[in-house]
């Protein structure tokens, strides 16, 4: 029954989120050329809450669970399991208050998706290339003295890339370690997303409807004193066994 409604609906959920996609763009354009990094922030902000709530014309509902006050004018390293293409507007929109910044692959800043690469060009993250680690390690340290310079904070999929079988793979700590190294004032903060998998289990068509969508927001980590090695896998276990 979901397969079926899957076929009817994901056509038009892919309408909505791409004319989000068209129509913010020039919006961004226009705020970031007149106005400025806030103003533009804000129409990113805005433009992720449609994004994310899209999902709801798949009956799919997404939610923030978090029980936990974490700090304003402090950087956070927010640390997620990945699971589809669809975790990014949540992450955005539900921490929007702290400035979260993507590390992303060079490829998407200069492709020519609607609002998304211009996001990635103008938003101060960090824009990788893969093959070149100089470039990569060079751009993720102007992203940690930004954010220490900012107060910013940045998102992190240390997975890498995405297990084929949805399985959560073993957490990376090079990025974490960059970052923390320029940075150490920043706090660790584990977010566990479930419900994206399975909307996307059969890919990007049909994606699935009736699944509860959550970001959850685990016990932060304080990276002070401590290996970060060990910092980063008690924040990969603490994921696990929520997504596991």
């Amino acid at each position: 029954m979901r397969l079926v409604f899957g076929f009817l609906l994901s056509p038009v959920f892919y309408v909505v989120f791409g004319l989000f996609l068209i129509v913010f763009h020039p919006i961004q354009w226009v705020c970031y050329k007149l106005f400025g990094y806030n103003a533009h922030k804000k129409s990113v902000d805005v433009l992720n809450f449609f994004l994310t709530y899209s999902a709801l014309l798949l009956f799919n509902v997404p939610r923030l669970k978090n029980r936990f006050e974490l700090p304003k004018g402090r950087p956070i390293i927010f640390v997620s399991n990945h699971q589809s293409t669809f975790d990014i507007p949540g992450l955005i929109f539900f921490f929007r208050k702290y400035q979260g910044k993507f590390i992303s692959k060079i490829e998407l800043a200069k492709s020519k998706i609607p609002s998304i690469a211009f996001n990635l060009k103008v938003g101060g993250g960090a824009n990788i290339d893969r093959k070149d680690s100089e470039q990569s390690i060079g751009e993720i340290k102007k992203l940690a003295k930004r954010m220490k310079k900012y107060k910013w904070s940045a998102f992190i999929f240390p997975e890498g890339t995405r297990a084929k079988d949805g399985k959560m793979k073993a957490f990376q700590v090079g990025g974490i370690s960059t970052i923390a190294t320029i940075c150490p004032e920043a706090l660790i903060v584990p977010v566990a997303i479930k419900g994206s998998l399975e909307m996307a289990k059969k890919g990007f068509f049909p994606l699935l409807p009736f699944h509860k969508m959550t970001w959850e927001v685990l016990s932060p980590i304080e990276i002070k004193g401590r290996d970060i090695q060990d910092v980063v896998k008690e924040a990969e276990d603490s994921i696990r066994k929520v997504v596991e």
